[in-house]
Protein backbone atom coordinates (compact mmCIF):
# COMPACT_ATOMS: atom_id res chain seq x y z
CA UNK A 1 0.00 0.00 0.00
CA UNK A 2 1.40 3.16 -1.23
CA UNK A 3 1.18 6.51 0.66
CA UNK A 4 2.17 9.96 0.02
CA UNK A 5 2.64 12.88 2.63
CA UNK A 6 1.25 16.07 1.80
CA UNK A 7 0.54 19.32 3.47
CA UNK A 8 -2.89 20.86 2.70
CA UNK A 9 -3.82 24.45 2.89
CA UNK A 10 -7.20 25.33 4.92
CA UNK A 11 -10.22 25.08 2.83
CA UNK A 12 -14.18 25.58 3.09
CA UNK A 13 -16.46 22.83 2.47
CA UNK A 14 -20.35 22.52 2.23
CA UNK A 15 -22.29 19.41 2.16
CA UNK A 16 -25.09 16.85 3.55
CA UNK A 17 -24.06 15.13 7.24
CA UNK A 18 -24.72 12.18 8.59
CA UNK A 19 -23.87 10.58 11.96
CA UNK A 20 -23.19 6.86 11.36
CA UNK A 21 -20.52 4.51 12.03
CA UNK A 22 -18.47 1.81 9.65
CA UNK A 23 -20.99 -0.98 11.57
CA UNK A 24 -24.01 0.99 9.51
CA UNK A 25 -22.93 0.33 5.78
CA UNK A 26 -26.49 0.16 4.44
CA UNK A 27 -27.21 3.41 6.05
CA UNK A 28 -23.68 5.47 4.64
CA UNK A 29 -24.98 3.59 0.99
CA UNK A 30 -28.21 5.26 0.95
CA UNK A 31 -27.10 8.92 2.34
CA UNK A 32 -24.89 8.89 -1.03
CA UNK A 33 -27.99 7.56 -2.62
CA UNK A 34 -29.86 11.10 -1.04
CA UNK A 35 -27.09 13.18 -2.35
CA UNK A 36 -27.42 12.17 -5.54
CA UNK A 37 -30.98 11.33 -6.41
CA UNK A 38 -31.39 15.17 -4.02
CA UNK A 39 -29.25 16.70 -6.38
CA UNK A 40 -27.71 18.21 -3.57
CA UNK A 41 -24.34 19.00 -5.32
CA UNK A 42 -26.28 21.50 -7.39
CA UNK A 43 -27.91 23.41 -3.83
CA UNK A 44 -24.36 23.90 -2.79
CA UNK A 45 -23.32 27.55 -2.99
CA UNK A 46 -20.05 28.68 -4.27
CA UNK A 47 -18.55 25.61 -5.03
CA UNK A 48 -14.96 25.48 -6.54
CA UNK A 49 -13.39 22.88 -8.38
CA UNK A 50 -11.18 20.69 -6.48
CA UNK A 51 -7.68 20.96 -8.40
CA UNK A 52 -7.69 24.95 -9.60
CA UNK A 53 -7.77 24.01 -12.70
CA UNK A 54 -11.02 24.66 -14.23
CA UNK A 55 -12.44 21.63 -13.76
CA UNK A 56 -15.39 19.54 -12.91
CA UNK A 57 -16.45 20.11 -9.67
CA UNK A 58 -15.39 17.17 -7.47
CA UNK A 59 -17.36 15.48 -4.64
CA UNK A 60 -15.97 15.06 -1.20
CA UNK A 61 -16.83 12.60 1.35
CA UNK A 62 -16.09 13.78 4.77
CA UNK A 63 -14.97 12.27 7.90
CA UNK A 64 -14.85 13.87 11.11
CA UNK A 65 -16.46 14.21 14.58
CA UNK A 66 -15.16 11.11 15.68
CA UNK A 67 -15.64 10.21 18.77
CA UNK A 68 -12.51 8.18 18.80
CA UNK A 69 -10.94 6.09 16.15
CA UNK A 70 -12.32 4.39 13.15
CA UNK A 71 -14.51 1.90 15.48
CA UNK A 72 -16.53 4.52 16.87
CA UNK A 73 -19.29 7.17 15.35
CA UNK A 74 -18.17 10.00 13.18
CA UNK A 75 -19.79 12.14 11.06
CA UNK A 76 -19.67 11.81 7.34
CA UNK A 77 -20.51 14.72 5.27
CA UNK A 78 -20.72 14.33 1.38
CA UNK A 79 -20.15 18.01 -0.11
CA UNK A 80 -17.91 19.90 -2.37
CA UNK A 81 -14.86 22.65 -1.64
CA UNK A 82 -16.12 26.22 -1.51
CA UNK A 83 -15.37 29.76 -1.61
CA UNK A 84 -17.17 30.94 1.33
CA UNK A 85 -19.55 29.87 3.92
CA UNK A 86 -21.81 32.67 4.04
CA UNK A 87 -24.29 30.96 2.56
CA UNK A 88 -25.31 27.55 3.85
CA UNK A 89 -28.75 26.17 2.46
CA UNK A 90 -30.79 24.41 5.28
CA UNK A 91 -29.97 20.95 5.90
CA UNK A 92 -26.65 21.30 4.96
CA UNK A 93 -23.68 22.25 7.38
CA UNK A 94 -20.26 24.23 6.53
CA UNK A 95 -17.01 23.06 7.80
CA UNK A 96 -13.53 24.96 7.73
CA UNK A 97 -11.06 22.28 7.34
CA UNK A 98 -7.63 23.73 8.89
CA UNK A 99 -4.11 23.71 7.05
CA UNK A 100 -3.00 20.09 8.00
CA UNK A 101 -0.64 17.31 6.86
CA UNK A 102 -2.76 14.04 5.23
CA UNK A 103 -1.38 10.78 4.19
CA UNK A 104 -2.94 9.93 0.72
CA UNK A 105 -4.33 6.86 -0.44
CA UNK A 106 -5.37 6.36 -4.03
CA UNK A 107 -8.18 3.35 -4.31
CA UNK A 108 -8.31 2.04 -8.16
CA UNK A 109 -10.59 -0.69 -8.94
CA UNK A 110 -14.61 -1.43 -9.15
CA UNK A 111 -16.67 0.74 -6.52
CA UNK A 112 -17.08 0.34 -4.06
CA UNK A 113 -15.71 -2.64 -3.63
CA UNK A 114 -11.56 -1.00 -4.30
CA UNK A 115 -12.76 1.80 -1.45
CA UNK A 116 -13.51 -0.67 1.24
CA UNK A 117 -10.55 -2.28 0.30
CA UNK A 118 -8.60 0.86 0.59
CA UNK A 119 -10.32 2.09 4.19
CA UNK A 120 -9.18 -1.66 5.23
CA UNK A 121 -5.80 -1.32 4.69
CA UNK A 122 -5.37 2.13 6.14
CA UNK A 123 -7.65 0.87 9.53
CA UNK A 124 -4.73 -2.06 9.55
CA UNK A 125 -1.83 0.12 8.97
CA UNK A 126 -0.87 1.56 11.94
CA UNK A 127 -0.70 4.99 10.74
CA UNK A 128 -0.80 7.82 13.36
CA UNK A 129 -3.95 9.49 12.74
CA UNK A 130 -5.73 12.83 14.17
CA UNK A 131 -9.20 11.83 13.76
CA UNK A 132 -10.07 15.24 13.01
CA UNK A 133 -10.83 15.52 8.95
CA UNK A 134 -10.34 12.78 6.70
CA UNK A 135 -12.22 12.69 3.22
CA UNK A 136 -12.36 11.07 -0.47
CA UNK A 137 -11.95 12.51 -3.72
CA UNK A 138 -14.92 12.07 -6.40
CA UNK A 139 -13.45 13.64 -8.99
CA UNK A 140 -13.12 12.81 -12.88
CA UNK A 141 -11.27 9.57 -12.20
CA UNK A 142 -13.89 7.96 -10.12
CA UNK A 143 -16.78 8.36 -12.98
CA UNK A 144 -16.21 4.67 -14.33
CA UNK A 145 -17.68 2.71 -11.60
CA UNK A 146 -15.75 -0.63 -13.18
CA UNK A 147 -11.92 1.04 -12.94
CA UNK A 148 -12.55 4.08 -10.65
CA UNK A 149 -9.36 6.25 -8.76
CA UNK A 150 -10.72 7.56 -5.59
CA UNK A 151 -8.07 9.61 -3.39
CA UNK A 152 -8.16 9.10 0.11
CA UNK A 153 -6.51 11.76 2.26
CA UNK A 154 -6.01 10.64 5.83
CA UNK A 155 -5.46 13.45 8.51
CA UNK A 156 -2.11 12.41 10.19
CA UNK A 157 0.11 13.56 13.58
Amino acid sequence: MSQNLITIPSFHFIGLPLRTSNDKMNEIGAHWGKFYSEKIIDKIPDKIDNDGAGGSTSVLGLYTDYEGDHTKPYTLVLGCKVSGIDNIPEGLISKTIPKQKYAVFTAKGKMPDCIMKTWGDIWNSGIDRTYKFDFEVYGEKSGNPENAEVDIYISVK
